[in-house]
């Protein structure tokens, strides 16, 4: 197997980081603006730049879809609870890979083959055969069918566990990939309303 330059362009860009790092040594470990976005790990996504963030202003949690799973309610519950977060977004985006496939066809992939699976658009299929796992069919993916929807279910999730505050506001909204644009979910911010 061949390696790409990654590795070392990483560290380049580290290096360059680095040496102008400054005052942000001087950075408090609260969040400074005090909120935190849950929103996908998508690389089109760059919540600094849609969100007007610098260095240390707020949390920032990623997942495959930005899903309310348990680990990022965990990540939220800390964010709050132990560093002060006051205010919570919740960010999908329009055309999610989430939304290409389903937990069945994810399943399907891994128990046939490990590698990188192909999509023609439509369907999803491995190149290769032999060496999956049956691991798949045993995790929740987290697909999204209708992505307003995923963000009120989220919202709402979020709202209703036992560990969050009642009063922490909760708003939903969908990045649009091609404007660069949050459009909010109005069912969602409603659902995220904080509770007396």
């Amino acid at each position: 197997m061949t390696q790409s330059n990654i590795h070392q362009e990483v560290l380049n860009a580290n290096d360059s980081y680095a040496a102008s790092f400054g005052d942000k040594k001087n950075l408090a470990l609260p969040p400074a603006r005090g909120f935190a976005i849950l929103t996908c790990m998508d690389a089109r996504l760059d919540p600094a730049k849609y969100a007007g963030l610098s260095e240390g202003d707020a949390h920032v949690i990623r997942n495959a879809g930005g899903r309310a799973t348990d680990d990022a309610i965990r990540s939220l519950v800390i964010s709050h609870k132990l560093l002060g977060t006051k205010e919570w977004f919740v960010i999908h985006h329009t055309n999610c890979g989430m939304e290409l496939f389903s937990d069945g066809v994810i399943s399907s992939l891994l128990d046939d083959n490990l590698e990188t699976a192909s999509f023609d658009g439509k369907n999803w299929s491995n190149p290769k055969h032999g060496h999956g796992s049956s691991h798949g069919h045993f995790l929740k993916w987290h697909t999204i069918d209708d992505n307003a929807e995923s963000v009120v279910q989220d919202v709402k999730r979020i709202r209703e566990h036992p560990l969050v505050a009642k009063h922490i506001p909760l708003y939903g909204y969908i990045y649009d990939v091609k404007t660069g644009r949050l459009n909010e979910v109005k069912a969602a911010t409603e659902a995220g309303k904080p509770k007396a």
